[in-house]
């Protein structure tokens, strides 16, 4: 089986970044179900994630929970602002596993920084990549409503988890229907509905082994969304 899925956030940087923000990272230990941080407070700490998974979601004007990104081992998250001392997390983080994170303060990071233009340089347009990846999920939902946002999402997971199998591609990551709901700002029985949908059109099928989706016409859904094939950086669920 061919997996699909893209580089890491740690294997995407210079070794150079990647060797910096290591060597000022501080290890912490993240519970199961506790935030590591949240939408509002001050933005002051990047993480590498060494362990687990953690969940990075918004709150809409409504309320509701909209997830972002699923991040796992080597994945920076913080969505860190340099040189403001007033920047606030767009963005919340909760761990869905125990897991273990480097700690890299803003602070710290900035002395390291200031002195080195090849890597600042490089550390914001990595920032400015991140940035462009949210923009396009809200993007989605905003032009193509929750039906987009659901197909947008199937696309992204199949960049970042899908691996090819004989009759399509494998989204080789377990989500219930109501946490595929929380990528689309909907509710579960309206997701039940597209996927029930999408099944009769022979777009998407079930795996025998754990009701895993397959994607069958990957065309089918990017046809539908008026997909502009941005690179796999962009266009993944991580």
């Amino acid at each position: 089986m061919d997996i699909m899925n893209r580089k890491s956030d740690l294997s995407s940087v210079s070794e150079d970044l990647s060797y910096l923000l290591q060597s000022i990272g501080t290890p912490r230990a993240v519970k199961k179900g506790s935030f590591l941080f949240q939408e509002g407070e001050k933005a002051d700490e990047l993480f590498l994630i060494r362990s687990g998974i953690f969940q990075i979601s918004k709150l809409s004007l409504e309320g509701k929970e909209l997830n972002m990104r699923i991040c796992k081992k080597d994945d920076y998250i913080g969505e860190l602002t340099l040189f403001s001392d007033d920047a606030t997390y767009m963005l919340s983080a909760i761990a869905i596993q125990d897991g273990e994170v480097l700690a890299i303060q803003r602070d710290n990071l900035e002395k390291a920084l200031i002195n080195d233009a090849p890597l600042t340089f490089e550390f914001m347009k990595w920032i400015s990549t991140h940035l462009r990846k949210n923009q396009s999920k809200i993007r989605d939902l905003v032009m193509h409503g929750k039906k987009g946002a659901l197909y947008s999402t199937l696309i992204r997971i199949s960049n970042s988890y899908g691996v090819k199998v004989e009759n399509g591609i494998l989204l080789d990551i377990h989500l219930t229907n109501q946490e595929l709901a929380k990528f689309c700002a909907a509710t579960r029985e309206s997701i039940n509905r597209m996927l029930s949908d999408l099944k009769k059109k022979k777009v998407i099928e079930y795996s025998s082994d754990g009701g895993k989706i397959i994607i069958l016409d990957l065309e089918y859904l990017r046809e539908e969304i008026g997909c502009e094939n941005c690179s796999i950086e962009i266009c993944n669920i991580d």
